[in-house]
């Protein structure tokens, strides 16, 4: 208790501390009749440090107050009617760095080589994926939770317990059981952690940490999901030659003809490199004439670590990407 109360103390303190600095400063600035500076303006003149940070709080305030009439008045015209041109938001997806491994949309050669890979046989002639999910030894019960939720996500999802088997004897069994996917999830201290993702029978392996997990149990509003009808998927910005393959990867998990009755869409959107989950519901109203989603969970982040060629093989197995922090130095380059 005396710890809290000398923390409070403390807070309140650094308060009133604050205070007195701003009032200081402006009463400087009055006494000097100081201008704010203009933006960009240097200070390196200025051999006294105290002098030299007023100096660039005035400068920040007065760019905060220019930002704020600029936004005023655009508000004031648009409730005038008067048409206003607003500029387009600088991202970092917007500036992202151009690569070779970029593909446009339709790609002769790009096409010629899916046609002819793992995951063509899904697509063409509609097979319907038998997926293999698994954890690590010792599930924790929100390991369960989301195996309960997922295993309605995904139509034609098996729960098998690991024990003690390894995951490379486990992909053998799988192939041998006419399953198309196997799926293994591993936590650490009964936090999600990753999961691998083997494609069978000939891979490729591709292993995803996962982070922000929430459950649809824990979300409020949440609907409820009907396992029965196949969903719609949506894939979207995965637009470099590892991003399509990738994102086959992830179509080749759920059948490819959807069952629009069930109103259920699932989403994998790449950003950043990094690939969030989202599944929710469409709830039309007034007669199909508006609609609006309703998302019914769980929901996730996935971040791309490894692709493999075959399936998992720890020790010989051949990598087709690997990400690593110094390949990713820039913020404005991407590979998914």
């Amino acid at each position: 208790m005396v710890k809290k109360f000398r923390k409070r103390e403390n807070r309140k303190l650094a308060i009133v501390q604050q205070e007195k600095i701003r009032r200081r400063i402006r009463e400087n600035r009055d006494a000097h009749n100081l201008q704010a500076p203009e933006a960009g303006t240097s200070f390196k003149h200025i051999k006294n440090k105290q002098k030299r940070s007023q100096m660039v709080q005035l400068m920040k305030q007065e760019k905060k107050k220019q930002k704020s009439k600029v936004r005023r008045a655009r508000r004031e015209a648009e409730a005038r009617g008067e048409e206003v041109v607003r500029q387009e938001p600088r991202s970092i997806d917007k500036m992202r760095e151009a690569d070779e491994t970029i593909v446009p949309e339709e790609d002769s050669e790009v096409e010629e080589d899916e046609a002819m890979d793992e995951f063509e046989k899904y697509f063409q002639n509609g097979k319907k994926p038998k997926i293999l999910v698994t954890t690590q030894k010792t599930p924790s019960r929100k390991m369960y939770a989301f195996l309960k939720e997922l295993v309605c996500v995904i139509p034609n999802t098996f729960y098998y317990p690991r024990k003690e088997f390894p995951f490379k004897k486990i992909c053998e069994y799988a192939g041998n059981r006419d399953f198309t996917d196997v799926m293994l999830f591993h936590e650490k201290a009964g936090v999600m952690q990753g999961v691998y993702i083997s494609h069978l029978p000939k891979g490729p392996t591709s292993y995803w940490r996962i982070t922000r997990m929430k459950l649809g149990q824990e979300m409020k509003g949440g609907a409820t999901c009907n396992s029965s009808h196949n969903p719609e998927l949506i894939l979207n910005n995965f637009v470099t030659r590892l991003g399509r393959r990738l994102a086959r990867q992830f179509a080749a998990l759920f059948p490819q003809r959807p069952d629009f009755e069930g109103r259920r869409t699932i989403t994998f959107h790449n950003q950043r490199d990094f690939v969030f989950f989202r599944h929710y519901r469409y709830n039309f109203k007034d007669n199909g004439e508006r609609c609006a989603l309703q998302e019914i969970g769980p929901r996730f982040t996935l971040k791309c670590r490894y692709l493999q060629h075959g399936t998992f093989d720890a020790r010989s197995g051949e990598y087709e990407y690997i990400w690593r922090p110094d390949a990713q130095v820039s913020r404005k380059k991407f590979f998914v």
